[in-house]
């Protein structure tokens, strides 16, 4: 979010230059400063041996699966919220969610902490916000996930944190990829 009036007195903010930060928007009026503030959301690849859940939101893609996504709410850690994101879409239930990186999207001023999880018990329950949900085979699923370039990078990264020395996960990064969706 970029802050254009003061939050407390509404009055237009002015830059004023702060150190390294370099012009910040700044009310006189409350001598406060207002950085940038992106909206934090997770993105997470829950996994099950060979297994990764994927969701449809054709609201988010029109024709291609994504991973669970979420914001974090206030008073919740990163990690708190993954475990809550994945039961309220999908019924399941995770365990040690792994930090894998950050990603940042411009367009919704969204960081993406992105992390990966390992099933732990439950069956599907397939939440009102999602229209379909399911596993798939990890080695389907850059493929399946042809518009969510962020998703794909935190799949590339999930393949890499479990040493997957195969070629047939990335047929569709090297064009040899004939699976349709």
């Amino acid at each position: 979010m970029k802050f254009e009036y003061c939050p407390k007195c509404g009055r237009k903010l002015e830059e004023k230059y702060s150190w390294d930060e370099g012009g910040v928007p700044y009310c006189p009026a409350d001598d406060i400063m207002y950085f940038d503030t992106p909206k934090p959301c997770i993105v997470v690849a829950v996994v099950k041996e060979d297994k990764i859940l994927l969701l449809r939101q054709s609201y988010i893609f029109k024709n291609s699966k994504v991973l669970i996504s979420g914001y974090v709410s206030n008073g919740e850690s990163v990690e708190e919220t993954v475990i809550r994101e994945v039961k309220e879409e999908t019924g399941i239930t995770v365990k040690e969610p792994k930090y894998l990186g950050s990603e940042f999207l411009a367009s919704k001023e969204l960081i993406m902490l992105t992390f990966m999880a390992e099933y732990v018990d439950g069956e599907i329950t397939k939440s009102d916000e999602v229209e379909w949900v399911d596993w798939s085979n990890l080695e389907d699923a850059l493929c399946e996930m042809c518009e969510d370039e962020i998703g794909k990078r935190v799949v590339r990264k999930v393949l890499k944190e479990l040493r997957y020395e195969g070629d047939k996960a990335y047929r569709c990064d090297n064009g040899t990829c004939e699976l349709k969706f």
